[in-house]
């Protein structure tokens, strides 16, 4: 054993965590780099995100420890929003500041043009994914094609802006903010292209931070720098609770023998539960035992069924 290694600190174990931690991440780190600091700050056993963030965006990353990966799906199916600053004037190879410019044009829009052509994006529309894009094809990620010089056809795809609003613009410097809430899948760079093309001038990202994803908020995010500022007791308390993911669920509290019977995977049936809770068919329910979050089940032929069980 080498005098450094002697003098390093013995590696604590990893632990079970279990929550959401709502991370504000940097400008250029990928996803997968700040969920595997995230995961060796906590000394989490378990990990997941819930969808990458490119890293040329900042903003909203929820990561999943423990039981909470059980629900790291629901995110990835929920709508997102995020705060973009556009370009207008030049197109380039990756629609983003990131690539090359590969084509200028006069900007001769005034805003009037410009809320117009914005305008035209709300609601359902179709996207080509870009060619920088994970995207795969034939096994491969779209930005191997492009990193070599090809280009391969994408199938259109159907997404929804819910809202389209924009924020700022400074026309004299060719620039405009917007905030998007849209469906998964969205594309923010072919949006802002998109925009730029049916202004005739061309655009391209130049910044992009992601503020919600379904009901989380940057509100209580926290940096890494802030996670790490703490001790390692304290870390684990910067996690929101499981049920954090499954506010839109209704609640149901189940008494002592039902909670029981619950967690063996029984149905429940609807006399067995509290008066006025889930009587629809089909909703989902966020089903808790003492207060303790038991699992999420769905009412279907006249009984609670369970559906995923957390153990906390």
């Amino acid at each position: 054993m080498t005098d450094s290694q002697a003098s390093r600190p013995p590696r604590l174990p990893r632990r079970d965590v279990h929550g959401v931690l709502l991370l504000d991440k940097p400008l250029g780190l990928s996803s997968n780099d700040a969920l595997v600091r995230a995961k060796r700050l906590l000394r989490a056993n378990k990990a997941g995100h819930t969808g990458t963030l490119d890293p040329l965006a900042t903003g909203l990353l929820p990561l999943c420890f423990g039981e909470a990966t059980k629900f790291s799906q629901d995110l990835l199916e929920a709508d997102k929003t995020y705060e973009a600053e556009v370009r207008l004037g030049a197109t380039t190879t990756t629609g983003d500041a990131e690539g090359d410019v590969v084509v200028e044009r006069p900007v001769t829009c005034n805003r009037a043009a410009l809320d117009a052509a914005v305008a035209r994006f709300t609601g359902d529309i179709e996207q080509v994914p870009p060619m920088y894009s994970a995207l795969k094809k034939d096994g491969k990620p779209l930005y191997e094609y492009a990193r070599a010089g090809q280009t391969v056809e994408r199938a259109v795809r159907r997404v929804t802006i819910h809202e389209l609003t924009v924020l700022d613009v400074d026309l004299a410097n060719q620039r405009f903010m917007m905030r998007v809430t849209c469906s998964k899948g969205t594309y923010i760079r072919t949006l802002a292209e998109d925009i730029g093309e049916v202004l005739g001038c061309g655009a391209h990202l130049t910044g992009l931070r992601r503020t919600a994803v379904g009901d989380l908020t940057l509100d209580g995010a926290v940096t890494l720098e802030q996670i790490d500022a703490q001790t390692d007791d304290e870390r684990p308390g910067m996690l929101a609770p499981v049920d954090a993911l499954l506010q839109r669920c209704v609640r149901v509290d189940l008494d002592t023998v039902a909670a029981g019977r619950f967690v063996q995977g029984q149905r429940i049936a609807r006399r067995d539960l509290p008066e006025g809770q889930v009587q629809e068919e089909g909703v989902l329910a966020r089903v808790y035992g003492e207060g303790k979050l038991l699992g999420v089940a769905r009412m279907k032929e006249g009984a609670l069924r369970p559906e995923r069980l957390v153990k906390l």
